[in-house]
């Protein structure tokens, strides 16, 4: 009779010995590449891939793969074939597929999945998604003069607040300061105010809520189970719950976009109030989650190098300059999105700062069997089910379209006092040269928006504030958001502030 050590053993090597055989029929089961497909490389692990070289340092695998398999591969990562894009003069041929390479759908399933609302099908909700599509025409051009004044004023109405009573030199952690003023401004011009509550610390509530369902946001993402996520799922029902209807209509002065939203969301009898208030939160999220650590990626780069600090300076000093405005905190700016939009050097710094530190890998999904035909008599066939991928920092960070990719040159996108918007690759001149937010079908809508937020945000504190850094030392980018947007940093840094003075 065996004892139970020897019995333990037993289950135990019978445990192994399966775990062996699966991984040897993994292995010998592993997809092959058909003639005509793009070199296959499956990686070593089965069913992992290359998911650990991938998520450890994106940049790095994907040019070891270009230097092995050339400018286009598919690689298995996480029970996933990707198909990568390496050369930028072939992006437009990508783009342009949208019958075969969707994004929608993926989309769809994964905000549904995060935000917690029913995915939007054309049987259960008619026409829905194509018009929310339309609303974001309220964030594109004149008709974006609205929310540009009103975030203007929020944003000083923040500062003011904030820093009224600022004689002197103040210390705070960066990240934690963008964050603050973005969130708070940004929440006051999209959803109004509370006409009874403090707004201040309602709003600084809501933050801390919001900054916490956001670290796990790149989980919830990859499906991650939101029950192994600790209390994600009660924060998330917490940042839901205010825009319930009940809460929402009690709003004062809600903005245009988040109006017209409700409206459309109210006319589909079968969502629920939750589904209605868990719209609104993912389009919080949308505003904000990239918006944030772009300002302060733009705020870091521009502090840290003093030159280009007092450059961009100048500019919006002429600026108000020419418009007649009276400079110093105790003054009201009013700059107009014309008007921000003719400011060169800051639009520069911004793309500068967008170039180093975006990552939002462009997604399609291939609906069935097809030949994508590329420039130069290329044509690979690309299989159903399949994902295709444009890496954007591939592109930004390549050394024959931007000299000295790792140095951040504030000015790097103006040319004879205009934005430069001609740069080339193989003596090709490229349609798409920066790529923050998406392409094609899937290129964000609030774009226009997220950049104008953070030339106001940045034109309010150069305006009103000197500053400097505290702590000498490079801050690095935090790769779980590959692919999300923009990275965040991996550790805050201490800068001082305090108001500018000016000569009488």
């Amino acid at each position: 009779m065996l004892s139970i050590n020897q019995l333990l053993v037993s289950i135990n090597g019978l445990v192994l010995g399966f775990l062996v055989l699966l991984l040897i029929l993994l292995f010998f089961n592993r997809r092959r590449r058909k003639p005509g497909e793009p070199p296959l490389d499956n990686g070593l692990i089965p069913y992992v891939g290359w998911a650990l070289q991938f998520g450890k340092d994106p940049l790095k695998f994907l040019k070891s793969q270009q230097k092995k398999h050339g400018d286009i591969f598919t690689s298995h990562i996480a029970g996933k074939y990707i198909t990568f894009i390496m050369d930028p003069t072939q992006f437009q041929y990508v783009i342009k597929q949208a019958k075969h390479l969707d994004f929608r759908e993926f989309a769809n399933e994964m905000a549904s999945r995060t935000f917690d609302y029913p995915r939007i099908t054309e049987a259960k909700f008619p026409q829905l998604r194509d018009n929310m599509h339309r609303i974001y025409k309220i964030m594109q051009g004149t008709a974006l003069d609205k929310l540009t004044d009103s975030m203007m004023g929020n944003l000083q109405h923040v500062f003011k607040w904030k820093f009224s009573q600022a004689t002197d030199w103040k210390i705070e952690k960066m990240y934690q300061f963008c964050c603050g003023i973005i969130f708070e401004a940004s929440f006051m011009t999209l959803y109004g105010k509370d006409p009874v509550a403090d707004g201040h610390k309602l709003i600084s509530e809501i933050r801390e809520n919001f900054t916490k369902f956001d670290a796990k946001f790149p989980y919830l993402v990859i499906n991650i189970p939101i029950s192994l996520l600790g209390a994600t799922r009660k924060v998330r029902e917490e940042l839901i719950h205010i825009f319930f209807p009940n809460k929402m209509a009690k709003r004062s002065e809600v903005s245009e976009l988040i109006q017209t939203r409700k409206n459309l969301l109210d006319q589909y009898d079968v969502l629920q109030d939750h589904d209605r208030a868990a719209h609104h939160f993912a389009f919080l999220w949308a505003s904000v989650g990239n918006t944030i650590p772009a300002a302060f990626w733009a705020m870091y780069y521009l502090v840290r190098h003093p030159e280009a600090l007092a450059a961009v300076r100048d500019e919006l000093d002429h600026l108000l300059q020419s418009t007649g405005q009276k400079r110093g905190p105790n003054y009201d700016l009013h700059i107009t999105r014309v008007q921000l939009d003719s400011l060169v050097l800051l639009g520069s710094a911004i793309n500068e700062s967008l170039r180093l530190c975006s990552a939002s890998m462009n997604i399609r999904v291939v609906q069935e069997d097809f030949v994508l035909e590329l420039e130069g008599d290329q044509a690979y066939n690309l299989r159903k089910g399949d994902f295709v991928a444009i890496y954007p920092p591939t592109l930004h960070k390549d050394p024959e379209v931007y000299d000295d990719p790792e140095v951040f040159k504030y000015d790097r996108y103006v040319e004879n006092e205009k934005e430069k918007t001609t740069f080339f690759k193989k003596g090709k001149k490229l349609k798409n040269y920066l790529m923050p937010f998406g392409s094609g079908v899937s290129i964000c809508p609030g774009r226009f928006f997220a950049v104008n937020e953070i030339k106001q945000f940045l034109a309010v504190i150069l305006l009103y504030m000197d500053m400097e850094m505290v702590e000498n030392k490079i801050i690095g980018q935090d790769n779980s958001r590959t692919g999300l947007g923009i990275l965040l940093p991996n550790s805050d840094i201490k800068f001082r502030y305090k108001p500018r003075k000016f000569d009488l």
